[in-house]
This record gives structure tokens, C-alpha cells and sequence, in this order.
């Protein structure tokens, strides 16, 4: 059992982790006192790779090439640079005992890690259909996507199903962009969710119109309003159908499952302050805990704009968050102080020859804007949502980087809205105006 101290940790070995270990780079870190202790025996990512670019069937993106930071245009920090800026980068090596008020993590080796300060960066795990016991549901060929050894047995998968029949278990992020992956990859796909509309939490139901159509021109399968309730397999233990709630059986040689995620913090459950299924914090990504720090998807934090506490799961949040609590880290340090976090809520997508960004609060009316015809080769439109008078959130598919930056600042500024039908009108050029 070794022991080794540091002043600063960062747990976890995604994208908050490694934008948290650049800004330390940044600020300035001395050999030797900052770790970041990650589970995966890879350095940090950028994860939303994983499920675009990783899976096409030729130019596939592969490690070194999406290291934590080219996400943001930064600088791209392979496992060498960590040591060539005195970071130590401990792989391959899960916690499985946090002792906040000794001040020390356990690893499952019995290896024990002291520190001054904690940056709690653990991210989220898929939630496993084998959690609510879906009967089959642990099948060989049964697939979730959330590490990059989650992608490469799927591309081990695609390998060997060539050309086969998959289904794709959800309707949100990684079911839109999975079956469009999939189909690239000229699989026979089947999409199958329980809501009314892909993408539900985010789209109305008019944007999930043209997104569904698109899809479906393109081949995808699409079936809502209906679960799958289990799965039979050959003799072999993979899988052979899914049976759905509504009494449909679909043949399967693949089953991707993209049914949500869960934020990682088992491990302090009872020692820190939690709102909202993640840890409290401050706007500086302070704990309860006096010198530990929670980021990304794990942090429930204070959303200024709005006046109220949100937890975020999306890959520009962890990247700003962990920014964010590394400036206030060594502002404090010395005694000087760092603005409070003021986010912008953002999402973004892209598959097939789509790409859209939103911007902002969906609450309110919305309207939709410009050419949502899924059959045109260049579909380009958008929406916005007016709650109060103002226009506070904003989308557009197909939109230009400046057409996008326009979509940011109308929705920071939010603007009072005169009409829907003058916002209809209007368009995208409401929002260059602002």
C-alpha cells in the first residue's frame, strides 16, 4: 500500500478533468503538485467524439487525435505533456473509498492519495437497462456508449454485424446521432423510444418533425410511444430480437441502449451537501466541504441568468466549469477573487450533413423560423422561445458561425419580442440585430 500527497487532485478522466489540468498548467502548478487520477487507462478526452467521428467507416477519428483540448481549439494534451508540465497523470486506477475530512481518496489497489484541495471531476455513467432488470438485457452485442472502450467494442461490433440489423434503444443525443452513425455505416436501423418526440427535453415537437422525417428518409425506423420490455438471444448469449411493450418484436444483431446517464457521486454520498441528484455548489464550484470542488456533470450549480440552481450535462459546461474552479482555486490563493460564474446554457449537435446549436432557457412559446423541409438538400431554420415578453432561448439548424454567435447573444441579452408572427417574420435576422 503506497501513499502519495499532493496539493491539488482532480478526480475523474474526462473532459472537466482535462481542462481543470490545463488551467492549472496555465496558472502555473509546480512538479509534483497536482494528480489527476482517472479510472480510464487513457489521458483525458474529448468525449463527444466518441459518438460522431469515431464511428464513421473511413477517416475515423482515433487517439492521439481528440485529447482534451482541441475541443475548444486549445492546446492538445497527450500523456507526455502532463508530465512535461509536472502534472502527475495516474491511469487505470479507480477510487473506491473518499474520506473528505481526512483528506484522502482510496484506490481499489489500496493505494491511499492525500491532498489540500479536491476538484471532484467524475462525470456520469449510462444508466444500464440491466439496472431496472429488462429481462436479456445483459445479451452479448447489448451496447452503451460512454468511454472510449465502450466505442471500441461497438466498432468491433460494427465490424463483425456488417451490414446488419440494429436498434437503437432512446430518442436523445446518443440515439440521433448512433443511428445516423449506424447507418452510415449501412446498418438497418430502427430507432425505438417512449416519448412523443425525439429529443424531448430539448425540441418542440415542429423541430422533431423535420429531424424525424430527415431521418427516415435516410432510412431510420422510427417508433415511439413504446419501450423495450426485454430481449431473447441465440445459443450463443448475443442477442437475437427485442421485444417491445406494445407486443412488437424487432430482430437485432446490435442493441445500442441510450436511456440517460447518472452523475458519479456514490463516493461522497453523506459528506457533502447534494440539490438536484448532483453536489451543491457554489458559483466558484465550491463544495459544502471546506477545499473540495465538484465540475462538470456531478455540480449543481447557480445559474445567474436565471436566478436559480441547475445541473448540466453537456461538454461546455464541464469544459468552463473546471476552467472556472481552477481561477478561483488559485485566485484565493492569493487573496484576490474571481468573477461569479455566469453560464450560458448550450447544446449542439451534429449527424448526418446536420448541425444544430441552441442557445438559452426552451420555456415559454416558440416559434419556428426559414426552410424546415427535411426533403431540400440544404435544410436551414430555426426557432425561438419567448417566456415574459422576451425571447430566452434560441436554435437554428444549418446555421454559419456568425448566424450562430448571433443565437448566443440573443439569447444572453434577452430581448423583448414584439410578436410570435414578427419573430416568424423576422427570423434569423431578429437576432443579428441585437
Amino acid at each position: 500500500m503506497a501513499e502519495k500527497s499532493f496539493k491539488y487532485i482532480i478526480l475523474g478522466g474526462g473532459v472537466s478533468a482535462g481542462y481543470a489540468a490545463k488551467e492549472f498548467a496555465n496558472q502555473g502548478v509546480k512538479p509534483g503538485e497536482l494528480a489527476v487520477i482517472s479510472k480510464e487507462a487513457v489521458a483525458p478526452y474529448e468525449r463527444p467524439a466518441l459518438s460522431k467521428g469515431y464511428l464513421f467507416p473511413e477517416g475515423a477519428a482515433r487517439l492521439p487525435g481528440f485529447h482534451c483540448c482541441v475541443g475548444s481549439g486549445g492546446e492538445k494534451l497527450l500523456p507526455e505533456s502532463y508530465k512535461q508540465k509536472g502534472i502527475e497523470l495516474i491511469l487505470s486506477t479507480e477510487i473506491v473509498k473518499a474520506d473528505l475530512a481526512a483528506k484522502s481518496l482510496v484506490s481499489a489497489a489500496g493505494d491511499v492519495f492525500k491532498y489540500e484541495t479536491l476538484i471532484i471531476a467524475t462525470g456520469s455513467t449510462v444508466l444500464r437497462l440491466t439496472d431496472f432488470g429488462v429481462q436479456g438485457a445483459d445479451s452479448k452485442n447489448i451496447l452503451y456508449l460512454r468511454e472510449i472502450d465502450d466505442a471500441d467494442n461497438l466498432v468491433e461490433a460494427i465490424k463483425a454485424k456488417k451490414g446488419g440489423k440494429a436498434v437503437v434503444v432512446g430518442g436523445g443525443y446518443i440515439g440521433l446521432e448512433l443511428s445516423a452513425a449506424l447507418r452510415i455505416n449501412n446498418f438497418d436501423v430502427t430507432m425505438v423510444f417512449p416519448e412523443p418526440w425525439c429529443m424531448p427535453r430539448l425540441f418542440t415537437a415542429d423541430i422533431a418533425a423535420f429531424y424525424e422525417t430527415y431521418y427516415t428518409n435516410k432510412g431510420v425506423k422510427i417508433i415511439k410511444g413504446t419501450v423495450a420490455s426485454g430481449f431473447t438471444a441465440h445459443s450463443s448469449g448475443e442477442v437475437k430480437e427485442v421485444q417491445l411493450k406494445d407486443g412488437r418484436t424487432l430482430e437485432a444483431d446490435i442493441v445500442i441502449v441510450g436511456v440517460g446517464a447518472k452523475p458519479l457521486t456514490s463516493l461522497f454520498k453523506g459528506q457533502v451537501e447534494e440539490d438536484k441528484g448532483g453536489i451543491k455548489t457554489d458559483a466558484f464550484f465550491k463544495t459544502s466541504v471546506p477545499d473540495v470542488y465538484a465540475v462538470g456533470d456531478v455540480a449543481t450549480f447557480p445559474m445567474k441568468m436565471y436566478g436559480d440552481v441547475r445541473r448540466v450535462e453537456h461538454v461546455d459546461h464541464s469544459r468552463k466549469s473546471a476552467e472556472q474552479a481552477v481561477k478561483a482555486i488559485k485566485a484565493a490563493e492569493g487573496g484576490a477573487a474571481v468573477e461569479e460564474y455566469d453560464y450560458l446554457p448550450f447544446f449542439y449537435s451534429r449527424s448526418f450533413d446536420l448541425s444544430w446549436q441552441f442557445y438559452g432557457d426552451n420555456v415559454g412559446d416558440s416559434v419556428l423560423f426559414g426552410d424546415s423541409n427535411p426533403s431540400n438538400p440544404k435544410p436551414k431554420f430555426g426557432a425561438y422561445w419567448v417566456e415574459g415578453g422576451k425571447v430566452v432561448g434560441a436554435f437554428m439548424e444549418g446555421g454559419s458561425g456568425d448566424e450562430n454567435k448571433a443565437l448566443a447573444n440573443v439569447a444572453k441579452a434577452r430581448p423583448a419580442a414584439e410578436s410570435l408572427d414578427e419573430l416568424t417574420k423576422q427570423g434569423i435576422s431578429f437576432a443579428a440585430k441585437i
